[in-house]
């Protein structure tokens, strides 16, 4: 037992952990039926859709997407209403809280698209983004 000294309470344990930021995403229908397509096609039927943010693109920042057979032990898994589960790692979760993530089929481009309020500025492709903190390494469009 420790022995405390006059008038000090119990010694801190542990540092609290600082506060999780939680990334609400929402998913389309159609968008949702990709992807479930897309799972089960790839062998991955009980799989999920990762969802993260890298540094790069023209605007700084750019989306990326995986499949995830698994979630690690500091993602946010999302369970949407259309059955999708969306996994958001921690360092992505504040550039994405709040996007919804649909999928566009025409004659000229095919693809998941991601709409961001948290984007203050993108670049024409779609693909990259800047937030109002700034941050990222813009790079040329290929």
């Amino acid at each position: 037992m420790t022995s405390l000294l006059p008038g000090m309470g119990a010694p801190i344990a542990a540092k609290p952990a600082a506060p999780a930021v939680t990334a609400m995403v929402t998913v389309t229908e159609k968008a949702a039926a990709k992807a479930k397509s897309i799972l089960q096609a790839k062998g991955h039927p009980d799989g999920m859709l990762r969802v993260f943010v890298v540094g790069g693109g023209c605007s700084g920042y750019q989306y990326g997407m995986s499949i995830a057979p698994a979630a690690e032990a500091e993602d946010q898994v999302i369970m949407t209403e259309t059955g999708v589960r969306v996994v958001i790692d921690r360092d992505s979760a504040p550039m994405i809280s709040g996007a919804e993530i649909d999928y566009h089929e025409d004659l000229m481009k095919s693809g998941f698209t991601i709409y961001n309020p948290n984007a203050t500025s993108s670049c024409a492709c779609g693909s990259s983004f800047q937030t109002a903190g700034g941050g990222g390494t813009p790079r040329p469009c290929s």
